[in-house]
């Protein structure tokens, strides 16, 4: 499914839409710095009936938060060098968890990826963002 997003005012929508089409725990969000993936990932937390305080996990590389639809798990792997060096944090633990885990990034540790996952890719151009959910 896609979707066309001019404004931000239209992104809590979307969200709800992505997340009532939800088989998957896992997530992964593609797309050029900057396109977004954050900003969705946010919503889509927010949309999930979390009271935390979001963040982007950059510097951290994984941050955890509680819904009412259970466990989340963002990932920012933008900054981590090898799958080794992932699964050195544990990432296998957290995708075999049974929790939400959405990662940004998720190239970065493609062989270590389930078989079954959905995709959300942002493409980004000028004032519209494009959101494709598989």
């Amino acid at each position: 499914m896609n979707f066309n997003i001019n404004q931000l005012k239209e992104l809590p929508n979307v969200a709800k839409e992505i997340i009532s089409n939800f088989h998957q725990k896992i997530i992964l969000f593609d797309g050029e710095m900057g396109a977004g993936k954050t900003t969705l990932i946010k919503e889509i937390i927010h949309q999930m009936g979390s009271e935390d305080e979001t963040s982007s996990p950059t510097f951290s590389i994984v941050n955890e938060y509680e819904t009412q639809m259970g466990k989340v798990f963002h990932f920012d792997l933008y900054r981590i060098k090898s799958e080794e060096e992932a699964m050195d944090f544990g990432i296998e633990e957290y995708l075999d968890s049974g929790n939400y885990c959405f990662i940004e990034w998720p190239d970065k540790i493609k062989n270590l990826l389930p078989t079954s996952y959905h995709t959300v890719k942002i493409v980004a151009e000028e004032n519209q963002r494009t959101i494709i959910f598989v």
